[in-house]
């Protein structure tokens, strides 16, 4: 490659090195900026110990004008180095997250979803005084509106059960042996991110090979996480400390084997499966009765792999979208069985991935 600063965390200031890399060279940007906290007081808990809070001087910022002028310039020099096709994750909580959208929106972005980062192992609110804080938030925009962009629907399945993927993440705050530590055994860093977030990004939205860009790198999770499913990096952190740490974590990581199923599904359509073949398979059997959703609509299934119901025949589309009176819809979602074991409908979609596993296991 001829970018120089590929597969690299580079010591300095974002809005200092930006301006130096290649424009129109990154396939997507993970930002975790400052999000301004603003806090005026210690924290403590119950028991009377002190609470790792985050008041680093990166975090501080004189007022609200002075933060909106930080996120413009850094969100602008960053737009400036994106490829026509890159989006752009910016990652927040309910303290910046809503200026920073604005922010995005102002200079050209095209929000494509946000989502909610749900901590089921988040800081209880100690004084009662509020709602638990166990969200954060991820902005997901693409650099321009008309601009086409890496979207891996199938691959993302894989995180909710073989179903389409939702905007609610549940994701534990990152902690263990992954938490990276300091001489003492506080956090290195406080606002270390999970891998598996960025793991989730990273499949969702790049190709193996895709160069993916953290103006704000810290402890360097972007790139440990890039370097183990095949992509390339930049990380930028004007923190030594971190630099650091940084380097030596992901100077360690092992990439994946090129057939692990994180590298080598990505972009692929599951293989087609025809309702059929459940039946030849012994999944489903003629004259057994499938069922609308909860409903008490039903419908038989036919030797030919056709259902009848209401004297009208069908396919498990078309005959959904009659008895429904819609125009178009998903008859694998839509028809039930019931389980044997258990005595529950389950979704037909269940039995088609258990085709598709078969045939993985007999390839």
């Amino acid at each position: 490659m001829s970018n120089p600063a590929l597969d690299q965390i580079l010591l300095g200031d974002c809005l200092a090195i930006l301006p130096t890399l290649p424009r129109a060279s990154v396939d997507v940007v993970f930002a975790d900026p400052p999000y301004n906290l603003q806090l005026s007081q210690e924290l403590w808990r119950p028991n009377l110990t002190l609470v790792d809070a985050v008041d680093e001087d990166w975090d501080q910022f004189e007022n609200f004008t002075a933060y909106d002028a930080f996120t413009r310039a850094w969100l602008g020099a960053v737009r400036e180095v994106m490829k026509p096709t890159a989006t752009i994750w910016v990652s927040g909580t309910y303290h910046n997250i809503f200026r920073v959208g604005a922010i995005m929106q102002d200079l050209g972005f095209w929000l494509l979803n946000t989502v909610t980062w749900f901590k089921p192992n988040a800081m209880p609110n100690f004084r009662g005084t509020r709602l638990k804080n166990d969200v954060e938030f991820i902005i997901w925009a693409k650099r321009d509106e008309d601009g086409r962009y890496t979207f891996d629907h199938h691959h993302m399945k894989q995180f909710n059960d073989g179903k389409q993927l939702g905007s609610v993440w549940k994701i534990q705050v990152c902690n263990g042996p992954e938490r990276l530590r300091d001489e003492n055994g506080g956090k290195l860093h406080p606002t270390q991110k999970p891998e598996e977030l960025l793991q989730r990004v990273i499949l969702a939205s790049t190709r193996p090979g895709d160069v993916i860009l953290d103006p704000f790198v810290g402890s360097g999770t972007t790139a440990a996480v890039a370097r183990r499913l095949h992509r390339h990096w930049i990380g930028i952190e004007q923190n030594e400390v971190y630099v650091r740490a940084a380097r030596e974590r992901v100077a360690g990581v092992q990439p994946l084997k090129p057939a692990h199923p994180l590298i080598a599904a990505g972009g692929r359509k599951p293989p087609r499966v025809p309702f059929r073949s459940l039946i030849e398979r012994g999944y489903l059997k003629p004259g057994q009765v499938l069922y609308l959703g909860e409903s008490d609509r039903s419908a038989v299934i036919l030797d030919n792999g056709r259902l009848h119901a209401d004297g009208v025949t069908g396919s498990i589309h078309t005959l959904a979208c009659r008895l429904k009176n819609v125009p178009s819809c998903n008859g694998w979602m839509l028809w039930h069985y019931v389980d044997e074991r258990t005595g529950e409908r389950r979704a037909i979609d269940h039995l088609r991935g258990l085709v598709r596993q078969a045939g993985a296991s007999e390839d």
